[in-house]
């Protein structure tokens, strides 16, 4: 089976799957956790094994959109599932960062931040970053679509508006070894956060709605 590793990496590649409004499915992210993934003309779905290709099929689920169809994220997760926010998936190569890792520091005393329980809640071998002398800003990496390296991040409200958050993002990919993908997921919505990825050199690639049942 298609791992969501294998098509990330082939979208950012430039190796896409044919955009004719296939979908295929993947393996589940995580023993209690499912998603939806969606690239140009092309979905993939991971799903409890009790629903069939068939009933995603008939429930609309397609490559052109109908993967995230909020009518098919209701099926999926039931009366009493969860269902995370739709993220745009961008990607860029890890930059290796010198001896120490870079101007970014591990700050366990941040590992309550709501961005870090979150991280936690939803990836595996999560750490968390910063900037030294600093409160304002929160960095995790993460392991997730079946390994990859992600990073999120969050500049509080008094330290937007300077373009520290583009240069946040930019060393978080020195968390990560030289030339190996790291993904940062954004909700198309946050206009700041998305600028602030591309300007730091991270490319999108697709979407992704996690959820569990």
């Amino acid at each position: 089976m298609t791992s969501a590793a294998d098509l990330v990496v082939d979208a950012w590649r430039g190796r896409h799957r044919p955009a004719d409004g296939s979908w295929q499915r993947i393996a589940p992210w995580r023993t209690d956790l499912y998603a939806v993934l969606a690239f140009t003309g092309h979905a993939a779905v991971s799903a409890p094994p009790e629903v069939s290709d068939d009933d995603l099929t008939a429930w609309g689920v397609d490559g052109f959109g109908g993967a995230h169809d909020p009518r098919v994220m209701a099926r999926l997760v039931g009366d009493t599932g969860w269902v995370d926010v739709l993220d745009a998936v961008l990607v860029a190569p890890g930059t290796g960062g010198d001896a120490d890792g870079g101007a970014l520091v591990e700050r366990p005393d941040l590992v309550e931040h709501p961005r870090a329980v979150h991280a936690a809640e939803v990836r595996d071998d999560v750490s968390v970053h910063g900037w030294p002398g600093r409160d304002d800003v929160v960095v995790t990496l993460g392991r997730s679509f079946g390994g990859l390296a992600v990073v999120s991040y969050e500049v509080a409200p008094s330290a937007r508006g300077t373009g520290l958050g583009t240069r946040t993002v930019r060393e978080a990919r020195a968390l990560v070894p030289a030339g190996e993908p790291v993904l940062a997921l954004v909700s198309p919505g946050n206009v700041a956060s998305l600028r602030a990825a591309l300007a730091a050199g991270f490319e999108p690639v697709g979407s992704v709605q996690l959820y569990r049942p």
